[in-house]
């Protein structure tokens, strides 16, 4: 990510705070605490950079994701009747967003195809310069490959390979064929596949497919290895099996008559990620995949530290990357014999440093198909030798970083498309140089909006690798600050007081629309602050804001200066120390009478002070991750409350509601989708409106009968919508669609 591409372990500041016993009534500080020292967060960006914010949020604890629990919900979604308009897609169009593998149309000029990570499958006919859509909006959205037979067969893999740090990956449903350029699609099986990391066409036989299935993150077992379909897709053959149920299979290759494969374990549980082990290995067939030996030859003996391996081949001339399985690059390694033996290549900075501590999240090399010894490498920054691995030279400044799919084209010379973590670029020059963004691609990934009643067209919001973005000050959408982007708010009587964060409560204001951003963060107390730390307007007075920390701080002056209005609202920090960031503050809702402040934690806590924290009454404990708890403008004592997870074996509510100020509540939860659900808004009319991992719903206040809102949303991941009631406007944004709007009634 950038200040932008600088990689370090975050390290917590340390404040000091009276210690409170975990009562249900506490008293806020007598004092402020002390100020810390200067924060030493940076806006970096990369996998590694939620920690483990997002896994946490979407699961429930000492659980894994269930089985299918995506899809499931996702069933679930479809089933329910729709009301209301339809959705517009307001932007972004030229951000762009994680592209996991592109393709070429064999009989098509100029035609690629790309995977958005859960965005679908998009087709740009003008050579990468603009993108459609060419995916069903109603289906699954989270994608792994991409491929092209060369008789114009399109193929589609779902469910994302790279498993982040402890963010989600959603799972797919299987393969997928379009005869028509992406049209129509039918599934063609491996539905329990998890992730389709790689699909293969033979060219000599365009109904001999290959497909490696990395499998289930959350779940052994199921459809995972190397499968082969003689037959266009009808029916698979199981061809390369794992050493374990964690082992999945990331690469297939034809050359020739023989086969190579890269197989990986790869596990992540509640308490831990092992990206890596004894399954891991480069394989190769020569007798079509009847048999299968693993190679060595002075690769890295088979072991438990052997982690994810990239693996390009091009004739004889074979290269491969290996990360260890705690992420760190171990090697490059070079073959002129087709595998029998390898040599490491000489030791490069440059190269080690591309796979920062997170080499689990590329594992790409692409070798030049007119010169095999011309190679790109995926890291942070692009890694590219001329001379098979002796020298490298390196590109984080005229692209996006993190990438992870590349393609030749092989009727355009020295053509070459690239896909990262900021979109589709495309180079004329082998990709050594010379690099084009695409100009239009609308699947960025967002976590938050903010809107205003003052300007419809102002529209900003915090996305995943691509920073706070805005609609205003620059043609299109343009990045104010850096990093991660998280919160963002707009001053509703003043568009050119803008508030943004990124990642752990690292937040700016500004008095110009973002030009001139000022850091406030370090006027903060705080022990622990969320990936995602929340800020908040007062609902009578925008000069009042809260920021929650595992304390709530509450400033009156616009964010110049900050005190503590309450102790440790949470249980204190987690068990796990990696992530010493679990015990905080999540959502935040001051009510309209200028007293009453309700707060939600990531350990499903709900409290509520009714003094603007003199004290403190515990409200409820033991529910998940509270993503938002919202107060009725006109009710103080009216409230809701909802909560993440996707839950085996328990139908706990994602959504509660209390009409007496959370001495009883009431589960309204109903007939939506077993899911995560993100947000709610009060809309006109006591109308609630739910964002969740499967779109919005909306539904009557203490009822619990949900509607899918809107036609023309795909079903998408929506982290946050935001309502303008005076324009009658819901703002959806969405984790791989970008923003989408729609007049209510």
């Amino acid at each position: 990510m950038t200040t932008k591409r600088v990689f370090m372990r975050r390290r917590l500041l340390q404040l000091v705070l009276a210690s409170l016993v975990g009562a249900a009534i506490v008293t806020a500080p007598a004092a402020a605490a002390p100020p810390g020292p200067p924060d030493v967060y940076r806006p970096v960006r990369g996998p590694a950079a939620p920690a483990e914010y997002r896994y946490l949020q979407k699961t429930w604890p000492g659980e894994s994701i269930p089985r299918h629990a995506h899809a499931d919900a996702a069933t679930q979604a479809r089933q329910l009747p729709t009301v209301g308009g339809r959705w517009k897609s307001v932007g972004p169009t030229n951000i762009g967003g994680r592209i996991v593998s592109l393709a070429l149309d064999p009989r098509r000029a100029d035609t690629v195809y790309a995977a958005a990570a859960s965005g679908g499958i998009w087709r740009s006919t003008d050579a990468g310069q603009t993108f459609r859509s060419a995916w069903p909006d109603d289906w699954t959205q989270a994608m792994g490959a991409v491929a092209t037979g060369p008789d114009g067969t399109l193929y589609a893999g779902t469910g994302e390979p790279n498993p982040g740090g402890g963010s989600i990956t959603y799972e797919g449903t299987g393969l997928y064929r379009s005869t028509d350029g992406g049209s129509h699609w039918r599934p063609i099986g491996l539905r329990d596949s998890g992730a389709i990391s790689a699909i293969t066409v033979d060219p000599a036989n365009p109904r001999r497919i290959y497909a490696a299935a990395a499998g289930s993150l959350y779940n052994g077992g199921g459809d995972r290895g190397v499968y082969r379909s003689d037959d266009g897709g009808t029916t698979w053959q199981r061809i390369l099996t794992g050493a374990n149920e964690f082992t999945g299979a990331t690469e297939v290759v034809v050359n020739g008559n023989t086969l190579y494969a890269v197989m990986w374990d790869h596990r992540r549980r509640p308490d831990l990620r092992t990206y890596g082990g004894v399954g891991s290995g480069v394989f190769r067939s020569t007798d079509g995949g009847a048999t299968w030996q693993r190679l060595g030859g002075g690769l890295p003996e088979q072991g438990p530290d052997v982690g994810r391996i990239g693996l390009a081949v091009a004739g004889d001339r074979l290269y491969a990357i290996v990360n260890k399985t705690s992420g760190p690059f171990e090697g490059f390694y070079a073959s002129t014999d087709g595998g029998d033996t390898w040599n490491r290549t000489p030791a490069n900075k440059a190269l080690t440093d591309s796979q920062s501590s997170f080499g689990w999240w590329f594992g790409k090399i692409w070798a030049d198909p007119k010169d095999a010894r011309h190679v790109h490498v995926a890291g942070v920054a692009l890694l590219t030798t001329k001379d098979g691995g002796a020298t490298w030279t390196h590109d984080d400044t005229s692209i996006h970083v993190d990438h992870h799919a590349m393609v030749w084209d092989p009727r355009r010379p020295g053509r070459v498309y690239l896909g990262n973590d900021g979109g589709v670029y495309r180079s004329d020059s082998d990709g050594d140089g010379g690099w084009v963004k695409a100009r239009h691609e609308p699947y960025t990934q967002l976590y938050s909006a903010a809107i205003t009643p003052q300007d419809t067209g102002r529209i900003s919001g915090g996305a995943q690798d691509n920073g706070s973005l805005r609609s205003w000050g620059g043609e299109g959408f343009n990045e104010y600050l850096g990093g991660d982007g998280e919160e963002n708010l707009i001053n509703p009587t003043d568009v050119d007081n803008v508030y943004a964060c990124y990642q752990y409560g690292n937040c700016f204001r500004s008095t110009d629309g973002g030009d001139t951003l000022t850091y406030f963060a370090d006027k903060t107390t705080f022990k622990r602050r969320n990936w995602f730390t929340p800020v908040v307007f007062d609902p009578r007075d925008p000069q009042i804001l809260y920021y929650g920390a595992e304390v709530l701080n509450r400033s009156t002056d616009g964010g110049v200066t900050w005190q503590p209005i309450s102790g440790d609202l949470t249980g204190g920090p987690g068990a796990d120390p990696i992530y010493t960031n679990y015990g905080t503050i999540t959502t935040i809702a001051p009510a309209g009478d200028g007293r009453t402040v309700y707060a939600g934690t990531d350990d499903g806590r709900v409290w509520v002070t009714k003094d603007l924290g003199a004290t403190w009454t515990k409200l409820a404990e033991g529910r998940g991750w509270v993503t938002r708890v919202v107060v009725d403008p006109a009710d103080p004592a009216r409230v809701y409350t909802t909560h993440s997870g996707y839950r085996a074996g328990s139908r706990l509510p994602h959504v509660y509601g209390s009409t007496d100020g959370g001495r009883h509540w009431k589960d309204l939860s109903g007939n939506l989708p077993a899911a995560p659900v993100n947000d709610l808004v009060i809309g006109r009319g006591h109308v609630l409106y739910v964002g969740t991992d499967h779109g919005v719903f909306a539904g009557r206040a203490g009822g619990g009968n949900w509607h899918r809102l809107g036609r023309g949303m795909p079903l998408v991941p929506v982290d946050d919508i935001e309502y303008d009631a005076g324009h009658h406007r819901l703002v959806a944004a969405t984790f791989g669609r970008g923003f989408y709007e729609l007049t209510t009634p």
